[in-house]
């Protein structure tokens, strides 16, 4: 019990310290042109210099769409009836609401939690995803909730009420993520923009991934996501994103209890040596690459030598959806000025 009231508080803390900029690296390097289409940005990587020219394509008419079927409903998802397309949701999940505005189901949304910072118009109240009080949530007279943790009463003292409820917990890993965005497309009418966003998000993440071949191997890392030295391993969905691309955690060989998140110790940190040091808790701890060069016996390190210390925006790194893409550029930024320094 003491160990998952740890990982809320972590959790907690990067769903209320995290930023809404995207994150940033301390090196830059030209990563090629950016495109915005619909919720998701698609980055096409530069051609080098060497490349021939390309030859573009004739411009064809395209056909008038066809007009989209009506939702099908009653539709169960995720265990939860719904018997028409929800206008009034709540939701105490900042990744759900993250991904139900990305889909186009932000008009459907009366009110979220106090973490969910994010888009800018989602109407955030004082609800607590942490420790929902049941009649606060019906003030709002919703038609579903969508949450991410339950405390022991949640679900069915709703069901009690006759509101549907999504039970989506933390993602363990990005098939489920992906999964998660189509349900709650099936959910609220809008299954067809959430399938096109987890393809987009496939692509563009399959994209940044192979770009770098095997150049990462051996190359190793340190999440940091606390001052007290906790971290997130291979084991973790932070982790996974790193391993997309090879990188190999200094945390892994720690975690003997397989929990995911142990602390470790300063001096295993110093002789692990980690190539790349990412940080998150900029706000709350008050980490910077300065802090971090400072810090007794680091200076040595090879991350802080090189300049490799990445500030990684908390929210970005710890919610499981649609900006889940963000992450992915700056490891992939993050990569391409390590290897352009050489």
């Amino acid at each position: 019990m003491r160990r998952t009231q740890l990982l809320l508080v972590i959790l907690l803390l990067a769903a209320a310290c995290g930023g809404q900029e995207t994150a940033t690296t301390q090196a830059s390097t030209t990563l090629g042109t950016t495109t915005t289409t619909g919720a998701v940005t698609t980055t096409t990587a530069a051609a080098p210099a060497s490349s021939p020219p390309t030859t573009a394509a004739p411009t064809t008419t395209a056909p008038p769409p066809a007009e989209a079927p009506e939702p099908a409903f009653p539709v169960t998802v995720a265990g939860a009836e719904i018997a028409a397309r929800p206008e009034a949701i709540v939701s105490l999940s900042p990744t759900a609401t993250e991904t139900l505005f990305a889909i186009g189901a932000g008009d459907q949304v009366v009110a979220v939690d106090w973490t969910s910072n994010y888009p800018a118009e989602a109407p955030v109240t004082e609800l607590d995803g942490f420790n929902p009080n049941l009649e606060a949530i019906t003030t709002h007279s919703p038609d579903l909730v969508v949450i991410a943790f339950d405390p022991g009463e949640l679900v069915s003292g709703l069901g009690t009420l006759g509101i549907p409820v999504i039970l989506h917990p933390a993602a363990p890993d990005i098939e489920t993520a992906y999964s998660q965005m189509a349900e709650l497309g099936e959910a609220t009418g809008h299954a067809e923009a959430a399938a096109d966003l987890v393809a987009a998000l496939r692509a563009e993440i399959d994209q940044a991934v192979t770009g770098f071949g095997n150049d990462t191997e051996g190359v190793t890392y340190y999440h940091e996501v606390d001052n007290t030295f906790y971290t997130a391993t291979s084991a973790t969905f932070i982790g996974q994103v790193y391993s997309l691309f090879g990188l190999e955690n200094i945390a892994d060989p720690a975690d003997t209890e397989g929990w995911g998140y142990p602390q470790l110790s300063v001096e295993y940190i110093l002789e692990s040596d980690p190539d790349i040091i990412f940080y998150g808790c900029a706000v709350w701890c008050g980490t910077s690459a300065e802090s971090l060069a400072g810090r007794p016996g680091w200076s040595g390190l090879t991350a802080v030598r090189n300049g490799l210390m990445i500030e990684v925006d908390d929210d970005i790194s710890s919610r499981w959806g649609p900006r889940l893409i963000e992450f992915v550029r700056l490891i992939a930024g993050t990569l391409a000025a390590m290897f352009e320094q050489g």
